[in-house]
């Protein structure tokens, strides 16, 4: 993992790049850490969409503290610069597709103004991965299927994950390739199938539980397994 210029850090795979066409992938985590090593395990161990492309990650808030990592604040910056990015694609020529993605990843927790902010992003064609009621819900899907609601409670999809989860370096926020590796499929299967227990009529912010996160690794990590 490299650091960039302005605050962003780069997380590159270790495999080396082709010639094959390349683009760029920005995105605000709400969390400090699981998410950024999320993505890193990930990049590690995937197998991508299109083996001729070159996917750079950047986490664009690296260096933002807890305050600054509301889910309204992060669309709200994700909106500048994914409208800075796309001036300077333009006056370069890029073709379309290989216009930088810009992503938000954020929960419901006890956060206000998410409504407003899945609402605001999607206006302006930023990216989002949102999960109800917290990041972990996604881990725990790797495992198992999930059934029942959480009340917004992050804690209590902690809990279904694995005990050793919380002995290794860095405890329970810390996600190691292990953990996930070759589980993908069966982590969108149940996503899938939690999600499909939600009607649409429930505005997508009070589905409870909830996530798409695999729409972020294959849209925007360009990742078709791991």
């Amino acid at each position: 993992m490299a650091k960039s210029t302005k605050g962003n850090v780069s997380l590159t795979s270790g495999k080396a790049h082709g010639r094959g066409r390349s683009r760029v992938v920005y995105v605000f985590t709400e969390g400090k850490v699981t998410e950024p090593e999320y993505i890193k395990a990930v990049r590690q161990l995937g197998t991508l969409k299109q083996p001729g492309t070159t996917v750079d990650v950047h986490i664009a808030n690296a260096s933002d503290e807890g305050s600054q990592r509301k889910p309204l604040i992060l669309v709200e910056k994700a909106i500048a610069l994914l409208r800075e990015k796309n001036r300077e694609a333009k006056r370069a020529g890029l073709a379309k597709a290989l216009w930088p993605q810009i992503w938000c990843l954020f929960d419901r927790d006890q956060y206000e103004g998410v409504e407003t902010a899945l609402s605001r992003a999607k206006k302006a064609g930023v990216e989002v991965a949102y999960s109800h009621p917290c990041f972990e819900i996604w881990r725990v899907l790797h495992l198992k299927s999930v059934t029942g609601t959480f009340g917004g409670v992050c804690g209590l999809a902690e809990q279904r994950l694995p005990s050793d989860w919380h002995q290794v370096p860095g405890g329970i926020k810390a996600v190691i390739p292990k953990q996930i590796e070759n589980r993908f499929a069966d982590a969108k299967k149940h996503a899938l199938d939690m999600n499909a227990e939600r009607p649409d009529y429930i505005a997508k912010a009070h589905r409870d539980p909830y996530t798409d996160v695999f729409e972020f690794v294959e849209k925007g990590l360009g990742i078709a397994s791991y």
